[in-house]
């Protein structure tokens, strides 16, 4: 799978942005971190999804739109979560400060707006009812999860819906709206909507996945790092969901144990018991087989859909 032609074409047109100069204290953060790089996965999927039915260039206004807002909600995470870094680089908080990190991350939002209806024919209200209804879901997801730091009674029925909002529903309408405006029917775009928030389900299990049973060489960070956190990813769900009253009182030890490489290795050695791996790896394999299922119901010849198939299947058999 080669896809350096698409991601070439995204970073020309994000270099090609006309960001003002002044008040530089505004748009200098929006120039940092748009060029602080990314996997770019949303604006590709919106560009595959518009080839199925013609000229990819179609979308281009629109996939950028989805990218920028995809870095709006990462600047204002990172507010949210407090974090000093982003792809190895400072946050913009932390280079400047929250103020102007707000204020940044709301011009990127309206600048995604205006990507949107640029270039948009008659689908152009379609989409930006997509465009809202995603915008809207992103920030509840948002909100549950920052919920369920304070909750006990996380279900992992509610995870799973958690992340469909804050991760998945933005690949579903970035394919929906390549599908729109490549000209697809309702059926092939709501088809290809669902394709992309399966994926993103099964993206995010892999990740919490990888976490934990990544090669410490591959991954590129400290693996076990949600379990020294106490994240309530969706392991540490399906361990609770399916432990005994004795489990349950390791599981709230640990919790509390300082000792972080002791912790991940009790934890791993519990979930390995309980079979929490092969679990979480049957509630991926069930999301791709939903995904695939509506990337075949797409009405196009099936050779054109093997990009798309291939770029799913690359992001949840990832190992890093």
């Amino acid at each position: 799978m080669d896809l350096t032609a698409f991601t070439n074409t995204i970073e020309t047109e994000l270099r090609a942005l006309e960001i003002p100069q002044n008040p530089s204290g505004l748009y200098d953060p929006i120039r940092y971190f748009l060029q602080i790089g990314g996997k770019r996965v949303r604006p590709i999927l919106t560009l595959l999804a518009a080839q199925l039915f013609g000229d990819p260039k179609k979308a281009m206004n629109q996939a950028i739109a989805i990218e920028l807002f995809h870095n709006f909600t990462l600047i204002h995470d990172d507010i949210m979560d407090n974090a000093p870094l982003r792809r190895g680089m400072d946050t913009v908080h932390e280079k400047w400060n929250l103020n102007t990190a707000i204020l940044s991350g709301d011009v990127l939002l309206i600048e995604a707006y205006k990507k949107i209806i640029e270039g948009s024919g008659p689908e152009l209200e379609a989409i930006l009812k997509l465009f809202n209804t995603t915008a809207i879901e992103v920030c509840e997801g948002q909100q549950m999860d920052m919920d369920f730091e304070t909750r006990i009674d996380v279900s992992a029925a509610e995870y799973i819906e958690m992340i469909r909002l804050k991760t998945s529903v933005l690949l579903g309408c970035a394919l929906e709206i390549g599908a729109l405006v490549g000209g697809a029917s309702k059926a092939d775009a709501d088809h290809l909507y669902q394709f992309g928030v399966h994926v993103g389900v099964a993206f995010q299990i892999k990740d919490d996945i990888l976490d934990l049973y990544a090669d410490p060489e591959k991954f590129g960070k400290q693996v076990g790092g949600d379990v020294i956190a106490n994240k309530k990813t969706i392991l540490h769900l399906t361990a609770v969901t399916n432990s005994s009253r004795e489990q349950l009182n390791v599981l709230k030890n640990l919790s509390e144990e300082k000792d972080a490489q002791l912790k991940i290795e009790r934890t791993k050695t519990l979930y390995d018991h309980l079979k929490v791996r092969e679990m979480c790896e049957e509630m991926l394999h069930d999301h791709m087989g939903k995904a695939m299922f509506h990337l075949e119901e797409v009405q196009v010849d099936d050779h054109f859909k093997k990009p798309l198939r291939d770029l799913a299947i690359y992001l949840v058999n990832r190992d890093k």
